[in-house]
């Protein structure tokens, strides 16, 4: 146990934020404010990216941690629901596959519900895949309810997260770590200033005001003050596995229903996603740009959106990768100054919780124990790593060879770890899954599936069970699914019952 005077009671968060105020947010809520003071230091002269406007399930999760109402939240977020994502012109121009939260189909006795499905398949049955997920098949007919709400139902073993406004949730956070205590300081960093061991003791603002503490946190985006600038951490680039480096993005009108999904369609040299919102749709290109010009890009995504644009095009530069060290002496790093991977998969926010959650799993004393730093590092390597893997299989797979970007993919290097993921699924339907990975069985058989990979033999096992029981069985769930998904209200019925957005000011 630490010692009286080695415990933490002082920590220092750098940038704001939807990643500093989640932090904020959920140490406020570990800590009581007479034995850990939490100061967050922000600017308004320095913006904030704001772009990272779909979330996945684990967000909710959060959001009950901190106790949270999450009506209040939806409504003060202008959010909507999402089931998924729609990926269209992935694998062939013209074709689209979902990718649903939560389960698809029941277990039949021992068995995967998907070495049936795939049984069946080789003996004829032609039913997609998705019929038998209750997420797909909600997004798909445009209806929503509260799988929580459905338990012993067919739609109870989905799962949702929310599109919301980045900023307008960056502020809702602030307000609840501020109730708790959190003290915000507003002020510029102009210096850091470190002990001889090397660890950060105080900040300097450029006012002259300083802000010292026992542990900083450094969630100020790509600029990485501390983690990069001061303490010199280096990073591992991943071009060579994700190529595009570069992000337009604008806001548009609503022009009708509010999908209850993320789009992403795939473009001639990236990708375009589209998020409804309450108030409005967040939209963007994410781009190679050794294939197309920003300029051109603006023009595309301008081109491509529906309803008339709110902002205009903004450009943002970034880099895929992670951080050499995550955690060093006595600063942790999150969000984009601890790593970056594109935003297809929306993943961007649950890094940041996942964080935050690991740091509390390996809280430190003041002396930092470099076996807890190396512990996290490792942790949160696996993570990333799972991600970028499961985000290059998008791309892998497809059978485009229309433009340079998607040849580039034909020959493009491969994560040893993701080959070994495909030759062992290719094979036997086989999924490799790690200790506490975020993607299960649904998504990466949602993927393969949808970029046209489909094991060459199923579980022999399957065949003990006669083929009609299975055809049954199936044919009874995907019924149960459809008629309960018709009798739910739609996507927008549900938001305006439940939880309106609030006006804005």
């Amino acid at each position: 146990m630490n010692s009286a005077d080695n415990r933490i009671r002082k920590i220092a968060i750098v940038g704001g934020g939807s990643t500093g105020w989640i932090a904020a947010a959920v140490l406020a809520n570990q800590f009581k404010r007479e034995l850990v003071e939490i100061t967050l230091v922000e600017s308004e002269e320095i913006g904030t990216i704001g772009v990272g406007e779909s979330t996945i399930p684990p967000f909710v999760g959060l959001l009950r941690g901190l106790g949270i109402d999450e009506r209040d939240f939806i409504r003060e977020t202008q959010a909507s629901f999402k089931l998924g994502i729609s990926f269209e012109d992935w694998h062939s121009k013209g074709e689209k596959y979902f990718h649903p939260f939560g389960v698809i189909g029941q277990r039949l006795g021992i068995h995967e519900f998907y070495q049936a499905w795939l049984w069946a398949r080789q003996n004829g049955d032609d039913t997609p895949l998705q019929d038998y997920a209750p997420c797909s098949v909600m997004a798909r007919e445009g209806k929503f309810f509260l799988p929580q709400k459905a338990q012993k139902t067919p739609i109870g073993g989905g799962a949702y997260a929310l599109h919301l406004d980045a900023k307008l949730a960056g502020r809702y956070l602030r307000k609840y770590a501020e109730a708790r205590g959190v003290q915000r300081v507003e002020g510029i960093v102009s210096e850091v200033e470190s002990r001889t061991d090397g660890f950060i003791e105080r900040l300097r603002l450029k006012d002259g005001r300083e802000v010292e503490a026992d542990f900083f946190i450094d969630c100020t985006g790509f600029r990485a003050l501390l983690i990069e600038k001061h303490l010199g951490v280096g990073f591992e680039d991943w071009k060579q596995y994700l190529p595009c480096d570069r992000a337009v993005t604008v806001q548009t009108e609503n022009t009708g229903d509010t999908t209850p999904f993320t789009r992403a369609a795939a473009e001639d040299a990236g990708w375009r996603w589209r998020i409804p919102l309450q108030h409005r749709t967040g939209n963007g290109y994410v781009y190679d740009s050794r294939f197309i010009s920003d300029e051109d890009a603006r023009a595309r995504l301008l081109e491509a959106v529906d309803g008339k644009p709110l902002t205009d095009p903004m450009v943002i530069p970034f880099r895929t990768g992670i951080r050499d060290e995550l955690w060093k002496n006595n600063c942790l790093s999150l969000g984009l100054a601890s790593g970056f991977i594109e935003p297809l998969e929306s993943t961007a926010i649950h890094l940041v919780t996942r964080g935050v959650d690991f740091f509390l799993r390996f809280f430190p004393g003041k002396d930092c124990d470099p076996a807890l730093a190396a512990e996290y590092n490792r942790r949160m390597r696996l993570d990333h790593e799972e991600i970028r893997d499961f985000i290059v299989l998008h791309y892998c797979l497809t059978a485009r060879d229309d433009t340079d970007f998607w040849r580039w993919w034909q020959d493009a290097e491969i994560p040893q770890t993701l080959r070994e993921r495909i030759a062992l699924f290719e094979g036997h339907g086989v999924l490799r899954e790690g200790v506490d990975e975020l993607f299960h069985s649904p998504s990466w058989y949602s993927v393969f599936e949808g970029m046209g990979v489909r094991p060459r033999a199923s579980d022999p096992r399957i065949e003990n069970m006669p083929l009609a029981t299975i055809r049954q069985a199936m044919e009874s769930g995907r019924t149960a699914i459809a008629e309960m998904v018709a009798t739910l209200p739609s996507h927008d019925e549900f938001l305006k019952e439940h939880c309106p957005a609030v006006s804005l000011k």
